[in-house]
């Protein structure tokens, strides 16, 4: 019922850009965060950037400066414009949306990005 779609992923060089998109789509409870996190080959999954319905933005230290994280909230639809890109930033990035209600979240099925040397 609920489906969230990731697009924008692909493969650049480092140094290169990439904007990614998020839609949240279907009957939802009313969002409240949504943001990116990613997992590389080996690793855990971990937090790349948040935000709130507000527009409050939460950014991991290592992608501070370099990626902005935005959000349209009458498309249900998060952004993260991805600069400056180093190859130990490839990994299958996913969006996460979190309703009002803490337990209730939905991942996306993930697109990868790939950064060559």
């Amino acid at each position: 019922q609920v489906q969230v779609v990731e697009s924008g992923g692909g493969l650049v060089q480092a140094g290169g850009s990439l904007r990614l998109s998020c839609a949240a789509s279907g009957t939802i409870l009313s969002i409240e965060v949504m943001g990116w996190y990613r997992q590389a080959p080996g690793k855990q999954r971990e937090l790349v950037a948040t935000i709130t319905s507000g527009g409050t933005p939460n950014y991991a230290d290592s992608v501070k400066g370099r990626f902005t994280i935005s959000r349209d909230n009458a498309k249900k639809t998060v952004y993260l414009q991805m600069n400056s890109l180093k190859p130990e930033e490839t990994a299958v990035y996913y969006c996460n949306v979190r309703t009002v209600v803490v337990t209730v979240f939905y991942w996306g099925q993930g697109t990868q990005v790939t950064v060559s040397s």
